[in-house]
Protein backbone atom coordinates (compact mmCIF):
# COMPACT_ATOMS: atom_id res chain seq x y z
CA UNK A 1 0.00 0.00 0.00
CA UNK A 2 0.94 3.38 -1.12
CA UNK A 3 1.11 5.35 2.12
CA UNK A 4 -0.37 8.92 2.20
CA UNK A 5 2.68 11.12 2.89
CA UNK A 6 5.62 9.55 1.32
CA UNK A 7 8.13 12.38 0.33
CA UNK A 8 10.05 14.74 3.22
CA UNK A 9 12.90 14.74 5.57
CA UNK A 10 11.09 12.43 8.01
CA UNK A 11 10.26 10.06 5.67
CA UNK A 12 10.30 6.43 7.48
CA UNK A 13 9.68 7.37 10.68
CA UNK A 14 6.82 6.72 11.86
CA UNK A 15 4.65 8.50 14.50
CA UNK A 16 1.28 7.36 16.70
CA UNK A 17 -0.93 10.16 17.25
CA UNK A 18 -3.53 9.26 20.13
CA UNK A 19 -6.71 11.47 18.81
CA UNK A 20 -7.17 14.49 20.70
CA UNK A 21 -7.51 18.64 20.02
CA UNK A 22 -5.78 21.32 18.53
CA UNK A 23 -1.91 21.61 19.21
CA UNK A 24 -1.65 17.80 19.22
CA UNK A 25 -3.11 17.18 15.69
CA UNK A 26 -1.52 20.06 14.29
CA UNK A 27 1.63 19.56 15.25
CA UNK A 28 1.37 15.65 13.98
CA UNK A 29 0.21 17.16 11.13
CA UNK A 30 3.62 19.12 10.49
CA UNK A 31 5.01 15.89 10.54
CA UNK A 32 3.03 14.18 8.21
CA UNK A 33 3.56 17.07 6.14
CA UNK A 34 7.28 16.93 6.58
CA UNK A 35 7.40 13.34 5.46
CA UNK A 36 6.45 11.22 8.84
CA UNK A 37 4.09 8.20 8.80
CA UNK A 38 1.95 9.40 11.15
CA UNK A 39 -1.20 7.03 12.44
CA UNK A 40 -3.89 8.77 14.14
CA UNK A 41 -5.51 6.33 16.63
CA UNK A 42 -9.18 7.96 16.52
CA UNK A 43 -11.68 6.87 19.12
CA UNK A 44 -14.97 4.66 18.79
CA UNK A 45 -17.39 7.78 18.83
CA UNK A 46 -15.32 10.57 17.48
CA UNK A 47 -17.34 13.04 19.44
CA UNK A 48 -15.26 16.33 20.41
CA UNK A 49 -12.21 15.58 18.54
CA UNK A 50 -12.52 17.00 15.29
CA UNK A 51 -11.99 20.58 14.39
CA UNK A 52 -14.50 20.23 11.59
CA UNK A 53 -15.93 17.24 9.58
CA UNK A 54 -14.90 15.10 7.08
CA UNK A 55 -12.03 16.32 4.53
CA UNK A 56 -12.14 19.27 6.32
CA UNK A 57 -10.24 18.11 9.16
CA UNK A 58 -7.52 19.85 7.53
CA UNK A 59 -5.37 18.69 10.65
CA UNK A 60 -6.07 15.22 9.63
CA UNK A 61 -4.32 15.61 6.08
CA UNK A 62 -1.59 13.09 5.38
CA UNK A 63 -2.25 10.95 7.92
CA UNK A 64 -3.89 7.07 8.18
CA UNK A 65 -6.44 6.63 10.54
CA UNK A 66 -7.46 3.70 12.40
CA UNK A 67 -10.16 3.40 15.61
CA UNK A 68 -9.46 1.50 18.72
CA UNK A 69 -11.42 1.75 22.12
CA UNK A 70 -9.12 2.21 24.68
CA UNK A 71 -11.02 1.38 27.64
CA UNK A 72 -10.39 -2.48 26.35
CA UNK A 73 -7.57 -4.02 27.39
CA UNK A 74 -7.15 -5.69 23.64
CA UNK A 75 -7.02 -2.27 22.43
CA UNK A 76 -4.14 -1.14 24.26
CA UNK A 77 -2.54 -4.08 23.39
CA UNK A 78 -2.88 -3.19 20.07
CA UNK A 79 -1.31 0.46 20.87
CA UNK A 80 1.73 -0.99 22.37
CA UNK A 81 2.20 -3.48 19.83
CA UNK A 82 2.11 -0.62 17.07
CA UNK A 83 4.66 1.35 19.33
CA UNK A 84 6.96 -1.73 19.30
CA UNK A 85 7.35 0.10 15.51
CA UNK A 86 7.04 3.51 16.07
CA UNK A 87 9.62 6.41 16.59
CA UNK A 88 7.75 8.32 18.34
CA UNK A 89 3.97 8.98 20.25
CA UNK A 90 1.96 11.94 20.66
CA UNK A 91 -1.07 12.41 23.49
CA UNK A 92 -2.63 15.46 24.62
CA UNK A 93 -4.01 14.25 28.19
CA UNK A 94 -4.52 15.68 31.52
CA UNK A 95 -1.22 14.37 33.07
CA UNK A 96 -1.73 10.45 34.12
CA UNK A 97 -5.04 9.58 32.26
CA UNK A 98 -2.27 7.89 29.91
CA UNK A 99 -0.79 6.11 32.39
CA UNK A 100 -4.55 5.02 33.38
CA UNK A 101 -5.42 3.66 30.32
CA UNK A 102 -2.54 1.81 29.93
CA UNK A 103 -0.29 3.43 27.47
CA UNK A 104 2.12 5.76 29.83
CA UNK A 105 5.26 6.53 28.82
CA UNK A 106 7.05 3.23 30.54
CA UNK A 107 4.29 0.72 29.26
CA UNK A 108 5.49 2.12 26.06
CA UNK A 109 8.97 1.58 26.97
CA UNK A 110 8.69 -1.79 27.94
CA UNK A 111 8.56 -2.74 23.89
CA UNK A 112 10.26 0.10 22.51
CA UNK A 113 13.01 2.31 24.98
CA UNK A 114 13.96 4.36 21.98
CA UNK A 115 10.40 5.74 21.74
CA UNK A 116 9.96 9.18 21.73
CA UNK A 117 7.00 10.44 24.20
CA UNK A 118 5.33 13.81 23.59
CA UNK A 119 2.85 15.03 26.05
CA UNK A 120 0.52 18.10 24.54
CA UNK A 121 -0.57 19.82 27.13
CA UNK A 122 -2.13 23.38 28.52
CA UNK A 123 -0.56 23.47 31.80
CA UNK A 124 2.27 21.13 31.46
CA UNK A 125 2.75 17.58 33.64
CA UNK A 126 3.33 19.45 37.29
CA UNK A 127 2.23 22.89 39.06
CA UNK A 128 -1.24 23.78 40.91
CA UNK A 129 -2.74 23.41 37.45
CA UNK A 130 -1.78 20.92 35.60
CA UNK A 131 -5.28 18.99 36.48
CA UNK A 132 -7.52 21.68 35.42
CA UNK A 133 -9.45 22.58 32.24
CA UNK A 134 -8.25 25.28 30.04
CA UNK A 135 -8.01 26.98 26.60
CA UNK A 136 -5.56 28.96 24.78
CA UNK A 137 -7.33 32.11 26.35
CA UNK A 138 -6.49 31.30 29.73
CA UNK A 139 -2.86 30.03 29.16
CA UNK A 140 -1.89 33.14 27.14
CA UNK A 141 -3.56 34.84 30.01
CA UNK A 142 -1.36 34.35 33.11
CA UNK A 143 2.06 34.58 30.69
CA UNK A 144 1.83 38.15 29.99
CA UNK A 145 1.37 37.60 26.17
CA UNK A 146 -2.75 38.30 26.55
CA UNK A 147 -2.17 41.34 28.01
CA UNK A 148 -0.06 42.66 25.84
CA UNK A 149 -1.98 43.01 23.02
CA UNK A 150 -4.68 45.35 22.42
CA UNK A 151 -5.03 49.14 22.05
CA UNK A 152 -4.85 51.45 24.62
CA UNK A 153 -7.73 52.17 26.89
CA UNK A 154 -9.26 48.84 25.59
CA UNK A 155 -9.64 44.97 26.66
CA UNK A 156 -6.99 42.55 25.09
CA UNK A 157 -7.44 41.68 22.36
CA UNK A 158 -7.46 38.41 21.24
CA UNK A 159 -4.65 36.92 19.11
CA UNK A 160 -7.18 33.87 17.47
CA UNK A 161 -5.71 30.23 19.15
CA UNK A 162 -1.77 31.40 17.17
CA UNK A 163 -0.07 32.18 20.75
CA UNK A 164 -0.94 29.65 22.34
CA UNK A 165 -2.27 26.53 20.61
CA UNK A 166 -0.17 26.46 17.57
CA UNK A 167 2.83 28.96 18.32
CA UNK A 168 3.03 28.12 22.04
CA UNK A 169 2.41 24.10 21.74
CA UNK A 170 2.16 22.40 18.93
CA UNK A 171 5.39 24.18 17.47
CA UNK A 172 7.16 23.86 20.85
CA UNK A 173 5.97 19.91 20.52
CA UNK A 174 7.33 19.35 17.10
CA UNK A 175 11.00 20.71 18.15
CA UNK A 176 11.40 18.92 21.09
CA UNK A 177 10.40 16.12 19.25
CA UNK A 178 12.77 16.07 16.60
CA UNK A 179 15.16 17.08 18.78
CA UNK A 180 14.59 13.86 21.45
CA UNK A 181 14.72 11.55 18.16
CA UNK A 182 18.31 12.86 17.25
CA UNK A 183 19.00 12.18 20.97
CA UNK A 184 17.69 8.72 20.96
CA UNK A 185 19.80 8.01 17.96
CA UNK A 186 22.75 8.60 19.57
CA UNK A 187 21.89 6.93 22.94
CA UNK A 188 19.17 4.00 21.86
CA UNK A 189 17.09 6.15 24.85
CA UNK A 190 13.82 7.80 24.44
CA UNK A 191 12.62 10.60 26.36
CA UNK A 192 9.57 12.80 27.67
CA UNK A 193 8.94 15.74 25.57
CA UNK A 194 6.60 17.85 28.39
CA UNK A 195 5.27 20.35 25.71
CA UNK A 196 3.31 22.33 27.95
CA UNK A 197 1.57 25.83 26.05
CA UNK A 198 1.92 27.84 29.28
CA UNK A 199 6.12 27.51 28.66
CA UNK A 200 5.99 28.35 25.23
CA UNK A 201 4.01 31.24 24.97
CA UNK A 202 6.23 32.43 27.93
CA UNK A 203 9.27 31.62 26.08
CA UNK A 204 7.41 33.48 22.67
CA UNK A 205 7.73 36.62 24.83
CA UNK A 206 11.64 36.43 24.97
CA UNK A 207 12.22 39.89 22.88
CA UNK A 208 9.56 41.21 24.93
CA UNK A 209 10.76 41.05 28.13
CA UNK A 210 14.27 42.16 26.41
CA UNK A 211 12.86 45.07 25.66
CA UNK A 212 10.89 45.46 29.15
CA UNK A 213 14.42 44.90 30.67
CA UNK A 214 16.21 46.98 28.65
CA UNK A 215 13.46 50.05 29.79
CA UNK A 216 12.06 50.12 26.09
CA UNK A 217 8.63 48.55 26.52
CA UNK A 218 5.95 49.25 29.20
CA UNK A 219 3.32 47.46 30.43
CA UNK A 220 0.59 49.79 29.69
CA UNK A 221 -0.81 48.10 26.42
CA UNK A 222 -0.75 49.60 23.10
CA UNK A 223 1.96 52.06 24.27
CA UNK A 224 4.84 50.63 22.81
CA UNK A 225 5.99 49.88 19.49
CA UNK A 226 5.36 46.54 18.40
CA UNK A 227 2.06 46.61 20.06
CA UNK A 228 0.22 49.20 17.89
CA UNK A 229 1.37 52.50 20.20
CA UNK A 230 3.98 53.40 17.42
CA UNK A 231 1.95 55.13 14.65
CA UNK A 232 4.94 54.10 12.32
CA UNK A 233 3.38 50.38 13.45
CA UNK A 234 0.20 49.84 13.05
CA UNK A 235 -3.22 49.63 10.98
CA UNK A 236 -4.92 52.06 9.41
CA UNK A 237 -8.44 52.62 7.65
CA UNK A 238 -8.85 53.16 3.66
CA UNK A 239 -11.40 55.33 1.86
CA UNK A 240 -13.35 52.08 1.56
CA UNK A 241 -13.53 50.36 4.96
CA UNK A 242 -10.82 48.30 4.11
CA UNK A 243 -7.16 48.25 6.05
CA UNK A 244 -3.57 48.55 5.29
CA UNK A 245 -0.82 47.39 7.82
CA UNK A 246 2.11 49.64 8.27
CA UNK A 247 5.77 48.55 9.70
CA UNK A 248 8.12 51.20 8.55
CA UNK A 249 10.08 50.71 11.61
CA UNK A 250 13.86 51.54 10.30
CA UNK A 251 14.27 55.08 9.49
CA UNK A 252 14.58 54.05 6.20
CA UNK A 253 11.87 52.37 5.60
CA UNK A 254 9.79 55.40 7.86
CA UNK A 255 10.81 57.74 5.10
CA UNK A 256 10.18 56.18 2.17
CA UNK A 257 6.59 55.92 3.84
CA UNK A 258 6.13 59.08 4.37
CA UNK A 259 7.17 60.07 0.80
CA UNK A 260 5.04 57.39 -1.17
CA UNK A 261 1.82 58.94 1.13
CA UNK A 262 3.12 62.47 0.20
CA UNK A 263 2.67 63.59 3.70
CA UNK A 264 3.78 67.04 4.47
CA UNK A 265 7.12 67.05 6.00
CA UNK A 266 6.18 69.88 8.15
CA UNK A 267 3.85 67.87 9.73
CA UNK A 268 6.01 64.13 9.77
CA UNK A 269 9.53 64.86 9.85
CA UNK A 270 11.76 61.60 9.66
CA UNK A 271 13.80 62.18 12.30
CA UNK A 272 10.94 62.99 14.83
CA UNK A 273 10.16 59.46 14.04
CA UNK A 274 10.52 58.13 17.68
CA UNK A 275 9.81 60.96 19.07
CA UNK A 276 6.73 59.72 21.47
CA UNK A 277 5.47 63.58 21.84
CA UNK A 278 4.23 63.90 18.42
CA UNK A 279 3.27 59.93 18.02
CA UNK A 280 -0.86 61.67 18.40
CA UNK A 281 -0.25 63.89 16.07
CA UNK A 282 1.82 61.37 13.48
CA UNK A 283 -0.97 58.59 14.41
CA UNK A 284 -3.58 61.54 13.01
CA UNK A 285 -1.71 62.88 9.82
CA UNK A 286 -1.08 58.78 8.78
CA UNK A 287 -4.54 57.93 9.52
CA UNK A 288 -5.70 61.06 7.24
CA UNK A 289 -3.83 60.04 4.36
CA UNK A 290 -4.90 56.23 4.24
CA UNK A 291 -8.38 57.21 4.16
CA UNK A 292 -8.01 59.23 1.29
CA UNK A 293 -7.82 56.15 -1.41
CA UNK A 294 -8.78 53.00 -0.98
CA UNK A 295 -6.93 49.72 0.00
CA UNK A 296 -6.82 48.91 -3.56
CA UNK A 297 -5.13 51.91 -4.60
CA UNK A 298 -2.58 51.90 -1.66
CA UNK A 299 -1.54 48.93 -2.03
CA UNK A 300 -0.72 49.57 -6.05
CA UNK A 301 1.49 52.13 -4.59
CA UNK A 302 3.12 50.63 -2.16
CA UNK A 303 3.41 47.31 -4.51
CA UNK A 304 7.45 46.81 -4.41
CA UNK A 305 8.60 49.19 -1.97
CA UNK A 306 10.22 49.58 0.60
CA UNK A 307 7.81 50.96 2.72
CA UNK A 308 6.93 48.27 4.52
CA UNK A 309 3.24 47.88 3.69
CA UNK A 310 0.80 45.96 3.03
CA UNK A 311 -2.89 44.98 2.21
CA UNK A 312 -4.81 43.75 5.60
CA UNK A 313 -7.16 40.50 3.53
CA UNK A 314 -9.26 38.27 4.49
CA UNK A 315 -8.77 34.45 4.98
CA UNK A 316 -10.26 33.59 1.34
CA UNK A 317 -8.62 36.54 0.18
CA UNK A 318 -5.37 35.64 0.74
CA UNK A 319 -4.95 32.62 -1.79
CA UNK A 320 -4.82 35.19 -4.42
CA UNK A 321 -2.51 37.93 -3.07
CA UNK A 322 0.02 37.42 -5.68
CA UNK A 323 2.86 36.54 -3.52
CA UNK A 324 0.75 34.24 -1.56
CA UNK A 325 -0.02 32.40 -4.49
CA UNK A 326 3.16 31.85 -6.40
CA UNK A 327 4.40 30.86 -3.17
CA UNK A 328 1.76 28.14 -2.52
CA UNK A 329 1.90 29.78 1.21
CA UNK A 330 -2.19 29.19 0.71
CA UNK A 331 -3.76 26.38 -1.52
CA UNK A 332 -7.35 25.10 -2.25
CA UNK A 333 -7.29 21.31 -2.38
CA UNK A 334 -10.47 19.00 -3.53
CA UNK A 335 -12.26 22.51 -2.63
CA UNK A 336 -10.81 23.36 0.77
CA UNK A 337 -8.49 26.43 1.51
CA UNK A 338 -5.41 24.92 3.26
CA UNK A 339 -2.42 26.18 3.70
CA UNK A 340 0.47 25.14 2.17
CA UNK A 341 3.67 23.05 3.20
CA UNK A 342 6.42 24.93 5.78
CA UNK A 343 9.37 24.95 5.76
CA UNK A 344 10.35 24.19 2.25
CA UNK A 345 13.15 21.46 1.92
CA UNK A 346 15.43 21.41 -0.96
CA UNK A 347 15.75 17.91 -1.34
CA UNK A 348 12.38 17.45 -1.25
CA UNK A 349 9.41 19.20 -3.65
CA UNK A 350 6.47 20.35 -2.33
CA UNK A 351 3.25 18.34 -3.41
CA UNK A 352 -0.46 18.61 -2.87
CA UNK A 353 -1.31 17.88 0.99
CA UNK A 354 -2.77 14.05 0.69
CA UNK A 355 -6.74 14.74 1.95
CA UNK A 356 -7.84 14.03 5.51
CA UNK A 357 -8.78 9.99 6.22
CA UNK A 358 -12.32 9.42 7.57
CA UNK A 359 -12.09 7.76 11.01
CA UNK A 360 -11.01 4.35 10.76
CA UNK A 361 -9.92 3.98 6.95
CA UNK A 362 -7.02 2.17 7.57
CA UNK A 363 -7.85 0.14 10.56
CA UNK A 364 -7.79 -2.89 8.61
CA UNK A 365 -4.48 -2.39 6.72
CA UNK A 366 -2.78 -0.75 9.69
CA UNK A 367 -3.46 -3.85 12.10
CA UNK A 368 -2.71 -6.23 9.54
CA UNK A 369 1.08 -4.60 8.87
CA UNK A 370 1.31 -5.21 12.60
CA UNK A 371 0.70 -8.75 12.43
CA UNK A 372 -2.99 -8.29 14.82
CA UNK A 373 -6.03 -10.54 14.48
CA UNK A 374 -8.04 -7.71 12.96
CA UNK A 375 -11.06 -10.06 12.17
CA UNK A 376 -10.90 -10.75 15.81
CA UNK A 377 -10.40 -7.11 17.16
CA UNK A 378 -13.80 -5.68 14.70
CA UNK A 379 -15.63 -8.71 15.78
CA UNK A 380 -15.49 -7.61 18.98
CA UNK A 381 -15.73 -3.82 18.76
CA UNK A 382 -12.42 -3.27 19.69
CA UNK A 383 -11.63 -2.35 16.54
CA UNK A 384 -13.73 -0.50 13.80
CA UNK A 385 -13.77 0.50 10.27
CA UNK A 386 -16.30 2.78 8.54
Amino acid sequence: MVHPTTRGPLAGRRVLELAGIGPGPFACMLLADMGAEVIRIDRPSGSGVAPAPGKADVLNRGKRSIVLDLKRPEAVEAVLTLAEGADALVEGYRPGVAERLGVGPDAVWSRNPKLVYGRMTGWGQEGPLAHTAGHDIGYIAVTGALGAIGPAGGPPQIPLNLIGDFGGGSMYLVTGILAALLEAERTGRGQVVDAAIVDGASHLLAVVHSLLGSGRWTDRRGENMLDGGAPYYSVYATADGQYMAVGAIEPKFYAELLRLLEVDPSRAAPEAQNDRSTWPELRQVLAEAFATRTRADWSAVFDGTDACVAPVVGLREAAAHPHVAARGSVTETDGLLQPGAAPRFSAHPTGAPAAPPVPGRDTRDVLCEAGLDVEKLLEAGIAVEP
